[in-house]
């Protein structure tokens, strides 16, 4: 309701055109940002966020589907259609967010999809006119190795192979990074790197917690750093913003020992010899039983903390410590019961029995018979 007196009414007004003044000079500044596989996960927080930003001018969303932040504008189709460079034209920064990693997939289309995507999302970024291409990938480039630094430099050496679930389909992306700048002058190409992402992610590190016991590969070094799904938000919006640039990681501070983990979940372990743990999971893997294969144990054994020395200088700081991280993932996967990566039903998970709900559940315990027989024991 209006008010009668016109001196109210006169600065009532004046509030509005303020208020209209500030909100015109928002939309016209900052950069316009394009996100692809913006209808869920992380592409989802991440176009909501940047729609809520003063800072940003404009969010366009990329994906097979719409989603639901109706202040970006949408267009709805696959980045592996070459159509999509015309979507891109004005679009100042291309945050590259459709990759598939999800356990189920079968591994060859999986890797066609999230390496066709990142091709052609960057040939068309460079076509379009875009001058930046944010890549999200992970810190299990670095490898998990048993001499590795702890923590690892960003500028480490990239020792990782393709034996990890999604590993080899992330360093194939890093390359054509790498390539894009040679190939198209005026493209720059920042990559960003998670450690342990948790928070509505399903992943073959995130399925270790859901066991009532943590393997533990006899004469290993684990070491966990984790990072949440918030503060890899706020990571991608400071590359979008260019507050960062290059190859960067991101993650808690610091990291936690297996027994801190332990004592922390109270989860208790059970530790196998590294030749059985191997041999099984690899076997398991063969014939189907498991969706991840050996190469994922490695990531459960040796370090691969990373510094975040890049994202602090640029003044981010994480909001959740790797304390925070864990309890927030034992309470995602409370209920859940996984063997060797398997999901079991509850049903399932009770007849194997506390013992049995490991890697040794579904074929360890004959590996070790089978041994023991070699040796005549």
């Amino acid at each position: 309701m209006s008010s009668p007196d016109p001196q109210v009414r006169a600065a009532h007004s004046a509030e509005v055109r303020q208020r209209r003044n500030r909100s015109t000079r928002s939309a016209g500044r900052g950069p316009v940002v394009a996100v692809t596989g913006a209808a869920s996960g992380v592409g989802d927080l991440l176009t909501r966020r940047l729609a809520a930003s003063d800072e940003i001018k404009q969010v366009v969303a990329i994906d097979e589907r719409r989603g639901e932040v109706s202040e970006a504008q949408w267009h709805i189709l696959d980045v592996r259609d070459p159509a999509i460079a015309e979507k891109l034209r004005g679009v100042d920064v291309v945050v590259h967010l459709a990759v598939d990693l999800d356990l189920e997939s079968d591994a060859a289309a999986r890797t066609a999809y999230n390496v066709r995507g990142a091709q052609t999302v960057l040939t068309a970024a460079a076509a379009a006119g875009v001058h930046r291409v944010v890549l999200c990938t992970s810190a299990m480039v670095y490898g998990a190795l048993p001499d590795n630094d702890i923590p690892l430099s960003e500028d480490a050496e990239l020792r990782a192979t393709a034996e990890a679930t999604g590993v080899g389909d992330m360093l194939e992306i890093e390359r054509l990074g790498r390539r894009a700048p040679r190939a198209h002058p005026g493209l720059q190409v920042t990559v960003v790197r998670p450690a342990v992402l948790v928070g509505g992610t399903d992943t073959a590190l995130t399925r270790y917690f859901e066991s009532p016991r943590l393997l533990v590969v006899a004469g290993s070094r684990p070491t966990w750093q984790f990072c949440h799904v918030e503060d890899l938000v706020s990571a991608l919006e400071y590359a979008a913003l260019e507050k960062v640039e290059g190859e960067f990681a991101v993650g808690c501070d610091g990291w936690l020992e297996q027994e801190e983990v332990e004592e922390l979940s109270g989860i208790r372990r059970m530790e196998l010899p590294s030749a059985v743990a191997l041999g099984a999971a690899a076997r398991l893997h063969r014939i189907g039983l498991t969706p991840s294969p050996a190469g994922d144990l490695a990531y459960t054994m040796h370090p691969w903390v990373v510094s975040v020395g890049r994202l602090h200088d640029a003044g981010w700081r994480p909001r959740w410590t790797n304390e925070e991280v864990l309890a927030a993932l034992l309470e995602e996967v409370e209920g859940r019961h996984t063997v060797a990566g398997r999901r079991l039903g509850r049903k399932d998970a009770t007849a194997a029995g506390a013992a049995g709900a490991t890697v040794a559940l579904l074929g360890t315990a004959a590996l070790v018979r089978q041994m023991r027989k070699r040796r005549g024991m």
